[in-house]
């Protein structure tokens, strides 16, 4: 997946559905979140964003679970 254009929303949509969402990958100005099943098992996409809202919004959460 390219970076989305609303990558906070995509998190909050996933999260809502009942899947979740893993930080990957964490800079001070870029985060890879990986998109899983609700079951958390298999990986279904991945996307890389530098998006202040997002970074804001995953604070120090590593997961849809935190």
């Amino acid at each position: 997946m390219t970076e989305p254009a609303d990558p906070t929303g995509v998190l909050q949509r996933w999260q809502h559905s009942g899947a979740i969402w893993r930080v990957l990958a964490r800079r001070p100005d870029q985060v890879t979140i990986g998109l899983y099943e609700c079951t958390g098992g298999q990986e279904v996409d991945r996307f890389t964003s530098a998006d202040p809202t997002l970074l804001h919004f995953l604070g120090n959460r590593l997961s849809s679970d935190d």
